[in-house]
């Protein structure tokens, strides 16, 4: 008796929430899974006008499968999959175990609440997620590539010449617009892992001195990181030639010649157009 009335107030819970949350529908419940649908809209005009990026192929509209395990009896969260699993929500489904454990001994209000904050908070990472991907993905060249890392929530440009640039992205963007943020830099070449505390200082404060609005532009920003590192190369060479000249350093010089034959060639098809 105590089995059936839990799920009656789970089955009560949910239809609470699909009237809440709109795209959410309930496929099958046997007692101990609940398998759910979500039809997540991205709200990719206004990214791409705040990026200034041209129409995408990019759906709209996505699709995503949830499996709950619950705990039998109690109907707590004891396990959660999603269907594609392309989206990382590990930290949110840990927190919604811990939530229903909070929560174990209160009544319908309470389970409604933590089940919808679940759903909520895993659309929400995978309406951030996509749109950032999307950003990352216009940003790639063929002179570089970037990517978002979702678990991580940071963006790495892999940049010409084997250096890695790693920006921190603030927790509504690309929404919000909020200006990116140089963390780190990196040799991607597993032989050149020096990267001095002091070129790093140097290329960091330039770039997070830049303009806000350049900053808060993905291409523009990893465009100019990319010049700024060149900049900081020429000077470090000019400032330090007699001193040894590391395998990073090597690279960065190729990396340097690489940019300014780029450069000159980009200059040079505009002008023969």
């Amino acid at each position: 008796m105590q089995d059936l009335d839990s799920i009656g107030k789970w089955f009560d819970a949910i239809e609470q929430i699909q009237d809440v949350l709109s795209g959410l529908k309930v496929i099958e419940f046997d007692g101990t899974c609940i398998r759910l649908s979500l039809r997540t809209y991205i709200p990719k005009q206004d990214v791409l006008c705040l990026q200034k990026i041209e129409e995408t192929n990019e759906p709209y509209e996505i699709n995503h499968e949830f499996l709950i395990e619950v705990t039998d009896g109690s109907m707590e969260i004891k396990n959660v999959e999603m269907f594609p699993n392309d989206i990382y929500i590990g930290d949110i489904v840990d927190a919604a175990k811990s939530f229903r454990q909070m929560f174990s001994q209160l009544a319908l209000m309470e389970t409604s609440s933590s089940l919808e904050w679940f759903v909520r908070k895993a659309q929400d990472r995978i309406i951030q997620s996509t749109l950032r991907r999307l950003v990352a993905k216009s940003a790639s060249t063929s002179r570089q590539s970037v990517e978002y890392l979702d678990r991580d929530e940071i963006i790495v440009a892999h940049l010409v010449g084997g250096v890695d640039a790693f920006m921190e992205v603030s927790q509504g963007w690309p929404i919000t617009n909020s200006p990116l943020k140089l963390v780190s830099l990196k040799s991607s070449n597993h032989h050149a892992k020096e990267i001095s505390l002091g070129f790093l200082c140097k290329v960091e404060e330039a770039a997070n001195s830049l303009d806000v609005h350049m900053r808060q532009n993905l291409s523009s920003f990893v465009d100019a990181v990319e010049k700024i590192l060149v900049e900081q190369m020429h000077l470090e060479l000019h400032s330090d030639g007699t001193l040894r000249v590391s395998f990073f350093v090597n690279k960065m010089m190729k990396f340097c010649l690489i940019m300014t034959l780029a450069l000159k060639n980009h200059a040079s098809w505009i002008h023969d157009s």
